[in-house]
Order: C-alpha cells, then sequence, then structure tokens
C-alpha cells in the first residue's frame, strides 16, 4: 500500500459526482427490502429474500458496482493521461495497482456488503443465517469483481463498455439462464459460499465450494497480477 496513491484514488472516487452515483446501489436495495417487508410470509419471504440479494443484489447491482469502482480506479486517469504523473514517481508498477485495488475492494465493500448485511436484517432477521451469508458472499464476490474490473480499466480504453457487457449480459443473463455457463460466473461462485454460510438448503448453488474459492482466488490474483504487467507496459509504451 503507498498512502499517496491511496489518497489520491479515494479522492476520486468519492468525488461529488461519482460518490452520487456510488450511494444509487446501496438507496435502491435498501428500498426494495423496505417495500418488501411487508410481502408474504415463511416460504414466500425466503424467496423474497433469494430473489431480491441472490438475484437484484449479487446478480446485478454488484456488478455494476464493482464496475463503477474498478474502472473509475484508474481508467479515467490513463483516459486523461494524468496517470503519466503518478507513473513517473519511483513506485513499483505492482504497488500502484494493489493500492488501488485495495481501495476499490474496501469502497466496494462499504456500499455493497454493508447495505446487503442490513438489506437481510430488514426482510427476514437472522433466520437461517441467509442475511450473513449473503453478507459474506458479496464479499468475496466484490473483490473478485474489483480485480476483473480494474484490469480492464488498464487494457483496454473501453472498459465500461466491456465491463457492462460483462456485468449485464453474463452475469446477469447468461450466468443465471445457461446451465454451463453459471460455472463461470462470480455471482454463482460467491452463491456457493453463502450457501456454505448459511442454513441447509437455504440457498442454492451450482458450483460447488471446491471449485468456487480456487476460482475466486484465481481471478483476483490473476487480474491483480496482468494489471501489473500491462501497466509497467504503458509505462514503457510512454517513454518510447
Amino acid at each position: 500500500m503507498n498512502p499517496t496513491v491511496a489518497r489520491l484514488t479515494l479522492r476520486g472516487l468519492l468525488g461529488r459526482r461519482r460518490g452520487l452515483l456510488l450511494l444509487v446501489v446501496p438507496v435502491l436495495l435498501l428500498l426494495v427490502s423496505a417495500l418488501a417487508v411487508g410481502v408474504g410470509d415463511g416460504g414466500s419471504r425466503h424467496d423474497l429474500v433469494v430473489n431480491v440479494l441472490g438475484k437484484l443484489a449479487l446478480g446485478t447491482l454488484l456488478p455494476i458496482l464493482g464496475l463503477v469502482v474498478g474502472t473509475g480506479a484508474i481508467a479515467t486517469e490513463i483516459d486523461d493521461g494524468s496517470i503519466v504523473y503518478l507513473l513517473a514517481k519511483p513506485l513499483p508498477r505492482w504497488k500502484i495497482i494493489t493500492t488501488k485495488l485495495a481501495v476499490a475492494i474496501g469502497i466496494t465493500w462499504a456500499f455493497s456488503a454493508v447495505p446487503v448485511l442490513l438489506s437481510g436484517l430488514l426482510m427476514y432477521g437472522t433466520r437461517e443465517g441467509l442475511a450473513l451469508a449473503y453478507t459474506v458472499a458479496a464479499l468475496v464476490a466484490g473483490a473478485a469483481y474489483s480485480a476483473l474490473f480494474l484490469l480492464l480499466g488498464v487494457v483496454t480504453r473501453h472498459a465500461v463498455v466491456a465491463g457492462l457487457a460483462y456485468a449485464l449480459v453474463w452475469e446477469a443473463l447468461v450466468g443465471n439462464f445457461v446451465e454451463g455457463a453459471r460455472k463461470l460466473s462470480i455471482q454463482q461462485w460467491g452463491l456457493s459460499v453463502a450457501e456454505s454460510v448459511a442454513a441447509e438448503g437455504s440457498i442454492t448453488s451450482v458450483v460447488s465450494l471446491g471449485m468456487a474459492v480456487p476460482m475466486l482466488v484465481l481471478v483476483a490474483v490473476a487480474a491483480t497480477a496482468l494489471a501489473s504487467v500491462k501497466l509497467a507496459g504503458l509505462t514503457l509504451a510512454s517513454d518510447e
């Protein structure tokens, strides 16, 4: 971690316009949860929680939040050229990436995991451990999304478009309805972790925990390593 890089990244991500955009996710989730409180009971309430937290929060809102934060941590600096001033500092390129990733993960957690926990408690209390399970899923999936979208911010100038295609087409559409594709979905990996935390039978996932955890780690580590390599290549290109 480099304190200066962390401070600049935090300031850029929580600026007035971007900060307001980030607030949309927790506000929307909490609003939906509040409206759902008086709907049904028993099994119907359980199904409602699974749909709101499992599909809406983990399947749609979390990827979009990860996209905004992950790409915003570095893509803007690359686009406007201000990254050159940061690269001119005597800092290892991997440290720039890991610092920005740490900040991105922290913000993603704050704006996703906390609202997911509050929403779960609001709708279902502590029953069956659903609130905690989906919170843990938001933590692990949020870290993977942050690393993946940070990588996109380094490798392409169309990171937002590519990220939206992944988040809305692959995760929200293909990952939910195409059987084979589910095994390559960060959302499903997160749900597998949630399944292991919640009461038996309360959450189902098509991916085993033995596959989900290694894949989450692999995506986070590989994306971070590749982003570091690409950023070093960007330095060489600038020098030339």
